[in-house]
């Protein structure tokens, strides 16, 4: 994984998560708060961290915001300076800018600006425990875009013991297979198979990941939840 540079402005749940998660999977990241506290809380998990208000373009400029290849924008509760904020990293040349929205209202100005992604964190794991709770068994539900999400489940037992092209996942369901995650055993570690043969055989104890619209992705839960 290329190492890239990422600043992280906010430092509430959503952007101390990010940061620290972007740190663990080796990035090079700069956290920025003008809370005190918030930085301090981080001290031992993120190694770049400055206390300053965002708003102040030229503190950005000191810090070398312009130098970063990709900007996390997570201020929630002040949208005034969230969408400030967005556009003194494009004036400053920021590549990739990622921005956090509270409201509909908000992630529309924010899409208006031309941000590069915009987050719902707070909607987005509505939908997972939503989805979670309607299917127990399903691991996870991605939201690609309004339309279409990723779904992550063990293997269904009407699946169980055919192979893809017997299952007809995308002729019936109109979805798509992207990968089989397959648990280790005595004779071969953990596999991953993306893009999947037709006539790979789908095995009890497997794990798929199928990409579709939500309306099919949940036809498919209702017909798993059933049995």
């Amino acid at each position: 994984m290329a190492k890239r540079q990422f600043a992280v402005i906010g430092l509430g749940r959503f952007g101390s998560a990010v940061a620290r998660t972007l740190v663990e999977l080796g990035q090079d990241v700069l956290g920025i708060d003008d809370d005190e506290a918030s930085v301090q809380a981080l001290t031992d998990r993120v190694p770049h961290l400055m206390k300053l208000n965002a708003m102040d373009r030229r503190a950005l400029v000191e810090a070398g915001i312009g130098d970063v290849d990709v900007g996390v924008v997570s201020i929630g509760t002040n949208i005034e300076a969230s969408l400030l904020i967005v556009v003194t990293l494009q004036e400053l040349g920021v590549p990739k800018i990622l921005a956090k929205a509270t409201t509909a209202i908000h992630g529309r100005i924010l899409e208006r600006l031309g941000v590069d992604r915009v987050v719902y964190p707070e909607r987005e794991m509505a939908l997972r425990v939503a989805h979670s709770l309607v299917v127990p068994n399903v691991i996870d539900h991605i939201v690609l875009s309004r339309d279409f999400s990723i779904m992550e489940i063990p293997v269904p037992s009407i699946f169980a013991g055919r192979t893809l092209r017997e299952i007809g996942l995308r002729a019936k369901y109109g979805l798509t297979l992207i990968a089989i995650k397959r648990k280790s055993n005595d004779e071969t570690p953990e596999q991953m198979m993306v893009s999947p043969d037709p006539d790979e055989l789908i095995r009890a104890g497997d794990t798929l990941a199928i990409v579709g619209s939500n309306r099919q992705l949940a036809e498919l839960e209702q017909l798993i939840a059933k049995g």
